[in-house]
């Protein structure tokens, strides 16, 4: 696909969703087909948002490769086509990310998001070799995880400029390193998508950004999609005080909540056992939370105005 066909499709509120489990840890792949189609019904399609199975908020990288192979092919056969349907892959080589890229390719996906390879302690020459080498092997879009902080995980902004002679790299999820500043995205928001990182969707915008991650589009659609609607609108003011209305409290919940215990998926797996969508526990050693923190989620979402389902 070209280039700017690839780019059409990764905008908006990207959600990185839950992996449903059942009361035994095992992928419930009927649960995800229905919360897909819910998603989609609700307004989660192509040009709004982003639907992103196994990414590490969705705890993709504790799934084993038939996981969230299954998982992958029954997100793409509930959205029927109306949804931009993105896989993550994480801290491989350049022969298994190629390998499990192809497998995501077959599954029906239009994107991957695609760490750097960390535990080779890559250079930015091996970073260039690996998604270029990645580009290559496939015919679909690839967003760049800059996980800078994480040793091996720092792309320089001359790295990312030159990535752009890659055809099937098109989007970088963004947040700058120590090195960088914010706006260096000006250089290169031309030539990707830039999808902000940083819980600053309306910052990002401003300088010509496509969308934004760190969403609750997963468990209320409509809070999300309209910040991105008031963005869309460049109506700042509005989106910046509306997304900021449910990402700072939830935030300093799951700031709190991390003390006790961590994994990325609780806070968001509590929303939407709340909102009447269980879809199980993250998997051991993380924990599920407990009933004094589902009380205090629970008076949250109630402040925001959301629906809960009668018990």
């Amino acid at each position: 696909m070209p280039k700017e066909n690839l780019r059409e499709l990764i905008v908006g509120a990207a959600a990185a969703v839950a992996t449903p489990f059942d009361e035994n840890y095992e992928v419930d792949l009927g649960k995800m087909y229905d919360l897909t189609q819910w998603w989609v019904a609700n307004g989660l399609v192509k040009g709004n948002g982003i639907i992103k199975v196994a990414a590490a908020a969705g705890e993709g990288p504790m799934l084993d490769d038939p996981e969230w192979a299954a998982l992958l092919r029954t997100t793409v056969q509930a959205s029927d086509g109306k949804a931009t349907v993105m896989c993550g892959l994480h801290y491989k080589d350049t022969k298994r990310t190629i390998r499990d890229a192809q497998v995501a390719q077959d599954m029906g996906a239009h994107a991957l998001q695609v760490c750097p390879p960390i535990f080779n302690d890559p250079s930015q020459e091996d970073l260039l070799d690996y998604y270029g080498d990645l580009s290559d092997a496939i015919d679909i879009g690839i967003m760049v995880y800059h996980t800078h902080w994480l040793k091996g995980g720092r792309i320089d902004t001359d790295t990312l400029l030159k990535m752009s002679d890659f055809e099937n790299v098109v989007a970088i999820k963004w947040s700058p390193h120590d090195g960088q500043v914010y706006e260096e995205m000006a250089s290169f928001v031309d030539r990707f998508n830039i999808i902000d990182n940083t819980v600053n969707p309306v910052r990002c915008a401003k300088h010509g950004g496509h969308g934004f991650v760190q969403t609750s589009v997963e468990a209320y659609p409509p809070h999300d999609l309209k910040v991105w609607e008031l963005i869309q609108a460049k109506q700042w003011d509005e989106a910046e005080n509306l997304y900021r209305s449910v990402q700072g409290p939830l935030r300093k919940f799951g700031e709190k909540i991390n003390h006790r215990s961590g994994g990325q998926g609780r806070v968001m797996k509590g929303i939407l056992e709340i909102l009447g969508e269980p879809v199980g526990s993250s998997r051991p050693p993380s924990k599920p939370l407990n009933d004094e923190e589902k009380r205090e989620l629970r008076g949250i979402i109630e402040g925001f105005g959301w629906p809960i389902p009668v018990r």
